[in-house]
């Protein structure tokens, strides 16, 4: 069977795989406070493409990476990301009742726990990272260099940073400059810093980084534009959240500025040349370079 048509199945193999490593990493439910350890679990294992922690895996197999370092960061840019919707769904945010066909947190939990189970998610994604160090401590320049990129492109100068902005731009029109830094921060950040953690964990040189990081912020804002495309395009029932949120919380985005058809060729752009900065590198992974290609037709 050719790659293409295997691609389903190898995507869902390695989603399991994944879905693994967070519930090995998962708090354990107990104590006083097991409320806030169901609440964290309730938002983590939710579904999902799964896309960050994938991304990472495969940018390190890419440079034949052999630390298991790997698998606590796996499970760490994946509860970031996690918290990061969660707290956007929270009723002083978006406002949404459904994420990933289910109700959100804070609708099963409340909004109290559904900022403390945000919160607990980010603090326990650093709590899981460091557990590198005692697995591979000859890594430990190499987790160090990683844990780096974790902070800055989860905080103020990466998504947290993108959200403020997202945040005090809702509401009227911007300009496409501002838009793309919300993009680039928000949505962009976390899978450049899922690629380069793969990248630098997997021993890629500086410069090889750099690369990555490109590839990552061309698939990044790629993804966004999508979701704006979908947000108007699709249904309910195939994203799994509602739709049109972006016209009720009257944000500016790629398919308001420039039309779906454009949207969608701006995706295809930059998607291309994330493929091509891909196969300039001297390793090869076919599924990620298939993977980044599927990112372009997806439907939810």
């Amino acid at each position: 069977m050719s790659l293409k048509t295997d691609f389903a199945e190898m995507q869902k193999q390695k989603v399991r795989q994944i879905e693994n490593i967070l519930q090995e990493y998962l708090p354990k439910q107990k104590g006083c406070q097991k409320l806030i350890m169901e609440a964290m679990g309730y938002s983590l294992m939710a579904g999902g493409k799964r896309l960050r922690p994938m991304l990472m895996k495969e940018t390190y197999e890419l440079f034949n990476g052999t630390s298991r370092a790997v698998y606590p960061f796996m499970a760490a840019i994946e509860m970031i990301h996690t918290y990061s919707l969660v707290h956007d769904d929270l009723p002083a945010m978006d406002n949404d009742d459904y994420r990933r066909g289910r109700k959100t947190t804070h609708v099963v939990y409340g909004e109290d726990m559904g900022i403390l189970a945000g919160d607990a998610l980010l603090n326990f994604a650093f709590e899981t990272a460091f557990k590198a160090f005692v697995m591979e401590p000859e890594d430990s320049l190499l987790i160090g260099r990683a844990l780096t990129v974790l902070g800055e492109k989860a905080g103020i100068y990466g998504m947290i940073g993108g959200q403020v902005i997202d945040v005090k731009e809702t509401g009227h029109a911007v300009e496409k400059e501002v838009l793309d830094t919300i993009y680039e921060l928000k949505t962009s950040a976390l899978i450049e810093s899922s690629m380069m953690i793969g990248a630098i964990i997997g021993g890629a040189s500086e410069e090889e980084v750099k690369i990555v990081e490109q590839i990552a912020k061309h698939v990044g804002i790629s993804f966004q534009i999508q979701d704006d495309i979908l947000d108007v395009t699709s249904t309910k029932e195939v994203l799994g959240k509602p739709i049109r949120s972006d016209e009720k919380n009257e944000k500016t985005t790629y398919v308001t500025l420039f039309g779906i058809d454009r949207a969608a060729e701006i995706v295809k752009e930059r998607s291309e040349e994330a493929v091509r900065l891909l196969v300039s590198l001297s390793g090869e992974n076919t599924y990620l370079e298939e993977l980044l290609k599927k990112l372009i037709y997806r439907e939810k």
